[in-house]
């Protein structure tokens, strides 16, 4: 084989082909739909879609999906005719810089929102504002800082130093989510502006829209009711120039420890909690999701954890603070919408772990969709079955 070559990779089964294999759509047939006309009549949960783009999430609809439970926009950032305004924005060092770019980046986002907006047709959904680190979307070898160098006009040693100095020792614990809004809030509000502007057009073409707003990396009250307060500030303003009101809602993604225990403080200010479960994994356990199975085969081995815990939730651990975080937000907001994004969502046990904490829903990958469906039904006739046994 050489650098080419087609590989096809079955993923249900692990096989490996040599060469391109055709695929075909998946149909859903009359026994299928029957079955599900049972599960929404038993489930209580919503299942929501994680979906990036329209084609994922038409994918979602398809499987039943009931509107996007993350959408997460620094996706959108990677495509080959945005990384340069992307490092642009990054690299600019003074703010009338950074507004250059993000006025690009702001018609782009304007266009993947239209899109999602259209394909939701009425239905929620829920973006995430930008969380990564920015030295994610760095060029990393000296023939691409260089070429950035060249599109930005400036020496690429002058370059090379701003990527050093941007780098992270612990980028999972730095400069990311709403920290950079408390650097840059200029950042958030081209979003919260792309997002709304977006959800106008949309109305306009006579497609409801039902915009949730989400601050991802959220540890304290202070730091939500900053952003918040300026993002409302750039929502009113296109309202007040648009003439028209549309709902909206803003919220967090609790992801951080300290943030399921001060929930009930960070729920005056958030109008719903959405649970990032795998980064709350992550922080709750000390173990990096891309390094841990590196050592969580011979966790599960020796019994020391009885199951993969970013697959299915640790219920003695991060179940225990996402249990405490949903008691103290609905202690000072008894109306907070709650549910989780994380791949949990996705998982039986775990779906009904979360029924039984009263959450209004779940999300999930489009293809995991039809069985989070069903172990959402399973879980109400489970709770129904043991009333009657007591």
């Amino acid at each position: 084989m050489v650098e080419g070559d087609f590989l096809s990779l079955n993923g249900s089964t692990g096989n490996l082909y040599l060469g391109k294999i055709p695929l075909v759509k998946t149909e859903i047939g009359g026994h299928f739909e029957e079955l599900m006309d049972w599960v929404n009549k038993a489930k209580k949960l919503v299942v929501r879609v994680n979906a990036d783009s329209p084609e994922d999430l038409e994918i979602g609809l398809h499987f039943g999906a009931e509107g996007v439970g993350l959408c997460r926009t620094e996706h959108m950032f990677f495509q080959e005719d945005r990384i340069p305004h992307v490092r642009q924005m990054i690299i600019a060092e003074t703010k009338e810089e950074r507004m250059t770019a993000l006025t690009h980046l702001k018609k782009m986002q304007k266009t993947d929102f239209a899109g999602i907006f259209r394909a939701a047709d009425g239905k929620p959904v829920n973006i995430r504002l930008l969380d990564p680190p920015l030295h994610e979307f760095l060029p990393k070898t000296d023939r691409d800082i260089a070429k950035l160098a060249q599109e930005l006009g400036k020496p690429a040693q002058e370059i090379k130093q701003r990527v050093h100095d941007l780098a992270e020792t612990n980028p999972m614990l730095g400069h990311r989510g709403c920290r950079l809004a408390i650097t840059f809030p200029e950042i958030y509000i081209m979003q919260a502006e792309a997002i709304m502007e977006s959800a106008i057009q949309i109305h306009d073409e006579g497609i409801a829209v039902h915009p949730e707003i989400m601050i991802p990396l959220v540890a304290s009250r202070e730091e939500i009711a900053i952003i918040k307060k300026q993002l409302k500030e750039a929502i009113q303003s296109i309202f007040r120039k648009e003439q028209l009101v549309l709902p909206f809602d803003i919220g967090t993604m609790i992801e951080i420890p300290r943030a399921c225990l001060t929930a009930d403080e960070i729920a005056e200010e958030a109008q719903f909690f959405s649970f990032g479960t795998n980064d709350l994994t992550q922080l709750t356990f000390g173990f990096s999701r891309d390094d841990a199975n590196k050592f969580l085969y011979a966790y599960q081995e020796q019994k020391i954890l009885p199951k993969d815990p970013f697959q299915s939730i640790d219920q003695k651990g991060v179940g225990a603070l996402v249990t405490t975080a949903v008691q103290r937000g609905r202690m000072t907001n008894p109306s907070l919408k709650m549910g989780v994004c994380g791949e949990h969502g996705g998982d039986p046990a775990s779906i009904q772990f979360f029924h039984k904490l009263g959450l209004q829903y779940v999300s999930c990958s489009p293809y995991r969709i039809p069985i989070a469906r069903i172990a959402a039904a399973q879980a109400s006739i489970l709770e129904e079955r043991q009333k009657i046994v007591v």
